[in-house]
């Protein structure tokens, strides 16, 4: 723990967690120094955004009548328990410090900074973040996020399935879902070995469907005996009644995986510049409702954002509207339920509003994936659409200002183009795609440069 840069007379932090631990177990300590004791009612304890993880958290709140006696200390972990004299809890399953540096504050009942502790790469003086200038910081409008180095994030051709990887500056990844039950993982594993993936930080199971699951047993086993392990799978906890999902189940007990389940306000505990928020399940998820209580995400990196939400159908995008409809807006979309119609519809694509639009699916699906609808209403808003079965693997690279996307094959953005060449394939599913060569006037969009984002 670095020297503590501390204001207050009694209270003082003398030790935290807040760095390779799940996000259940963050923790600080704090001690009565003084020699009379300290009543704490009323008291909240914050980060340096006050305690409000991307405006969904409430700062943590000491209870009524708790009074630390002097040379006495109590914890304060981010995730549930019993309360007692010496340890109390959160209650949030999410990250509230940051690991590289943060700052935790004590704050009175009328608002006044009592203490306040920096530790990492924050330094009080230089970042203004002292109490005599917390309220001048915090008017006026927000500067534009500095961030370095790119995310990346990788839409693996699997066919009528789902795998996305996003590799983070810091090289942290994060697996979402791993393709379908007949592949068993093959297709996913040989792309994360060709690219050096030694290492799967986050692995999520959007839903228990074996078209998202399929490789995950298989994906476990193969870095936890040939690669650096898993650092932890993420679910949301409402099961399948098949032999994939048992068989990922088993491999989570085999090789002693964290498993975690996450629901809406939560967030991935990613290092660095990049956050990850859980905007769906809800926390009452009913256990017979797989799609629609669907791991969905949002990505912020910098100016940049990316929201994926598996399989989600009109229901959870009804639910999503409501609890975030002002953080749905993004620059890039990955289709909801491979471009079905039960998904994407009008009220949603207007708060997501994307410039980009990626749909996962087979060229031939025999659920008629991407269906017309979606296609004509992508076509009818101007979004740019890419489809891995015309396109290939689609990759997103964003330094959070601008962005580009490269694609295995070359195929037109357009979703009317896309339209048009799903209808010439005529569903016959002995077809063999050829990529067709691009219409007059059509965009590859390989390599693209996206304007500044904005």
């Amino acid at each position: 723990m670095e020297e503590p840069q501390a204001i207050g007379d009694a209270i003082e932090v003398i030790d935290l967690t807040v760095d390779g631990v799940s996000p259940a177990e963050e923790s600080i300590v704090l001690e009565n120094t003084a020699d009379e004791s300290v009543d704490l009612s009323g008291f909240t304890l914050r980060d340096r955004e006050d305690g409000q993880v991307d405006g969904g958290l409430s700062p943590f709140a000491f209870p009524s009548g708790f009074i630390l006696q002097p040379g006495e200390s109590v914890t304060v972990t981010t995730g549930q328990g019993d309360a007692t004299d010496s340890e109390l809890y959160w209650e949030y399953n999410v990250n509230i410090w940051r690991g590289e540096g943060d700052v935790i504050r004590l704050v009175g009942p009328t608002d006044q900074i009592v203490l306040e502790y920096a530790y990492g790469d924050i330094d009080l003086e230089d970042t203004g973040d002292s109490p005599d200038e917390s309220d001048e910081s915090s008017n006026g409008n927000e500067s534009e996020r500095h961030v370095e180095g790119e995310l990346e994030i990788h839409h693996i051709d699997v066919g009528q399935a789902d795998s996305t990887l996003l590799v983070t500056p810091s090289d942290e990844t994060i697996l979402i879902d791993t393709g379908d039950w007949p592949q068993d993982g093959s297709d996913v594993i040989a792309y994360l070995e060709a690219r050096d993936i030694e290492r799967i930080d986050h692995l999520v199971a959007t839903h228990s469907h074996a078209d998202h699951i399929g490789g995950h047993a298989a994906v476990i086993e193969h870095f936890e005996t040939n690669g650096d392990g898993i650092g932890a799978a993420y679910d949301s906890g409402v099961p399948a009644s098949s032999a994939t999902y048992e068989n990922y189940l088993d491999a989570v007990e085999e090789y002693d995986v964290e498993l975690l389940l996450v629901e809406s306000g939560d967030e991935l505990p990613i290092a660095g510049d990049v956050s990850a928020q859980v905007l769906n399940p809800p926390a009452d998820a009913s256990r017979d409702q797989i799609r629609n209580n669907d791991v969905a995400l949002a990505i912020e990196f910098g100016e940049f954002r990316y929201v994926t939400t598996g399989d989600a159908e009109s229901g959870a995008e009804a639910r999503m509207l409501e609890e975030w409809e002002s953080d749905l807006e993004a620059d890039v979309y990955q289709v909801g339920h491979h471009g079905s119609s039960t998904s994407s519809d009008e009220a949603f694509m207007d708060a997501v509003d994307p410039e980009i639009a990626i749909i996962s699916s087979a060229y031939d699906s025999q659920y008629d994936h991407p269906s017309d609808e979606v296609l004509e209403r992508f076509a009818d808003r101007g979004i740019d659409t890419f489809w891995t079965a015309v396109h290939g693997a689609v990759v997103v690279q964003t330094d959070g200002n601008s962005f580009e996307i490269e694609t295995s094959e070359s195929f037109s953005t357009d979703a009317a183009d896309i339209l048009e060449e799903k209808s010439d394939s005529g569903g016959d599913e002995t077809n063999a795609f050829s990529p067709r060569a691009l219409r007059s006037g059509a965009s590859g969009f390989d390599g693209a440069v996206s304007p500044a984002l904005g």
